[in-house]
């Protein structure tokens, strides 16, 4: 079973505004422009432009983590809604980093790395390897 989406944005690096703003969308399914403008400003603390909003909608569909499309029967309004899931965009990110962390290229590096990992962490490595070594067996 694989956890990883075969779809992937085309960017995954994310900004604190469209982290948020992302996370309203998972939060909401299909938002408009009002939707998160309205939800970001039910905190009295926070100001921001619709503007804005609008800019970070493109720009995270631009990216490849919304799309967008226009509703005749609501109004005419644009409405977002998420290509992945959240738990796919953290499968995503998580296989990305261990991907880079792996890039270093010596075993040196990485196994003195977790060899200063706490217990805990250690045991979760070896779940980790145990795992994969099913996986690939019941592969063969």
């Amino acid at each position: 079973m694989s956890f990883l989406p075969n779809y992937r944005p085309k960017k995954l690096s994310l900004g604190f505004l469209e982290k948020e703003i992302l996370e309203i969308v998972w939060e909401l399914k299909q938002v408009t422009v009002k939707d998160v403008h309205d939800r970001i400003l039910a905190d009295p603390n926070r100001e921001l432009a619709y503007t804005s909003v609008t800019t970070v909608l493109r720009r995270l569909t631009e990216k490849g983590w919304l799309r967008c499309e226009k509703q005749q029967k609501k109004g005419r309004a644009f409405y977002w809604e998420a290509l992945v899931s959240r738990q796919q965009a953290q499968a995503i990110q998580a296989y990305e980093r261990l991907n880079n962390f792996l890039e270093i290229g010596n075993a040196d590096v990485v196994a003195s790395f977790a060899d200063s990992l706490d217990t805990t962490s250690i045991e979760k490595l070896e779940a980790i390897a145990d795992k994969l070594k099913k996986l690939r067996q019941e592969r063969q």
